[in-house]
């Protein structure tokens, strides 16, 4: 993030199925885009598609969904931090709720990508999150989830690394729901998190151009970490015009 712009980052996920599609939304999104200044849009296509548009990203960043924790060696199926900066990408997410979900990331795993990615020059975008087991239990109970999690991601990380992280608030219970949490809680949330680690703050969950400037504006956060929306240009590119309105 540069001259305190927003960081707007579209997670595409396992998505579209396609190249033909890739292209269509990649260049959708550049059109709608084209002479945004006033904020930096990070793209994170699946791997796949990286290569193709290295060359073709314009004014807009390019960013990965995950790394492996390893520089290189026989590791079926994996992706070095290394190979990923050799290509032109500049940001990874790492620790997005769906890794810890689905492939069993644990914080340790996470703290070791995140060390490699840095060590590879990468920018880290370190997602955090509760699910809703945690939020019912309390104010206490979410903080000190949260304060765990973003400590032992980043264990061992000092200094001049850590001006490359960026901290991504994801609430597990808002992801995918349609229903964002309230402005005012990411709020208490960022400043909480901010006494434990002063990094750039990050909001994702159910964003829509209808309360992305809340979090921009309003609850003051640093950047927006877009799932589903990313995949709609128009909507994306609404998002991105709220957020530096």
């Amino acid at each position: 993030m540069s001259n305190n712009k927003p960081i707007i980052v579209a997670n595409w996920k396992c998505n579209p199925l396609d190249f033909r599609e890739a292209k269509k939304l990649f260049f959708a999104v550049a059109r709608k885009t084209k002479g945004n200044k006033g904020a930096e849009v990070v793209i994170c296509p699946p791997f796949v598609f990286i290569p193709f548009f290295m060359e073709r990203k314009g004014v807009l960043r390019l960013g990965a969904q995950n790394c492996f924790w390893r520089e290189k060696g026989a590791f079926t199926g994996e992706i070095s931090p290394f190979m990923l900066k050799g290509l032109g990408v500049e940001y990874v997410i790492l620790g997005h709720s769906e890794r810890r979900n689905y492939f069993r990331e644990d914080n340790k795993t996470i703290n070791k990508k995140v060390r490699l990615a840095l060590s590879s020059g990468l920018k880290v975008i370190l997602c955090i999150g509760e699910k809703l087991t945690i939020r019912r239990k309390g104010k206490r109970a979410v903080e000190n989830f949260l304060k765990n999690q973003l400590k032992a991601g980043l264990e061992g990380i000092k200094g001049k690394e850590l001006k490359n992280v960026f901290l991504a608030y994801e609430p597990i219970w808002a992801i995918g729901s349609g229903r964002a949490c309230p402005w005012e809680e990411a709020e208490k949330i960022k400043i909480f998190l901010k006494k434990v680690k002063r990094l750039p703050f990050l909001y994702g969950g159910s964003v829509n151009s209808e309360n992305a400037r809340d979090f921009i504006k309003r609850a003051k956060v640093q950047g927006l970490l877009i799932g589903g929306a990313s995949l709609k240009p128009k909507e994306f590119a609404k998002i991105i015009k709220e957020s530096v309105l």
